[in-house]
């Protein structure tokens, strides 16, 4: 018998995962907070232990490097509002998802991950062709299959910055 395409969704986001956790593993929190060019996206604490991302609504031309904090935050976002949306919960804003900040992140990340497996282990193939507007704006003709792809590939990207940070950060580190 075939595969069906939520198992093919499955072992493709467990392959990137898989990725992912070769860099995450070798992440201390001064990574998180590294910025890799004089203008750059991060995480900025705002006092009392909350952490606020860079943002602004146009993106600028040119486009500003993120940090692995930035980065592993973006995670965070799409992930927990495609969850939300998938389970049919209200969907939180971007201002509602907390950052824990660099000591915690990476365990904040696999928290993400075994939430994001509860959500994909209750799905099902007819699921997979229910429509779907999220994160596209208005009727795009998308369904939550559409969706999770959407995710895979948007933990791959993310992750591959994240990796591609951490190898120039280690190499910078250790010339110097």
């Amino acid at each position: 018998m075939a595969d069906s395409r939520l198992d093919l969704l499955r072992r493709q986001f467990d392959l990137t995962w898989a990725l992912g956790e070769v860099h995450l593993a070798e992440l201390t929190p001064d990574d998180f907070l590294w910025e890799p060019a004089p203008v750059c996206w991060t995480m900025r604490c705002a006092g009392g232990g909350e952490w606020v991302a860079d943002w602004v609504d146009t993106e600028p031309d040119p486009i500003l490097v993120p940090t692995m904090a930035w980065l592993s935050w973006h995670i965070g976002w799409w992930w927990s509002t495609t969850g939300d949306h998938v389970l049919g919960r209200p969907i939180r804003t971007r201002e509602d998802v907390r950052w824990p900040g660099p000591d915690d992140a990476v365990a904040w990340l696999n928290g993400l991950r075994d939430e994001w497996l509860t959500v994909l282990d209750g799905l099902t193939d007819a699921w997979l062709d229910e429509p779907s507007a999220y994160p596209w704006p208005g009727d795009a003709g998308l369904t939550v299959g559409d969706q999770i792809a959407w995710v895979n590939a948007e933990l791959m990207k993310n992750i591959a910055e994240i990796g591609q940070l951490r190898l120039i950060r280690a190499a910078r580190v250790s010339v110097a």
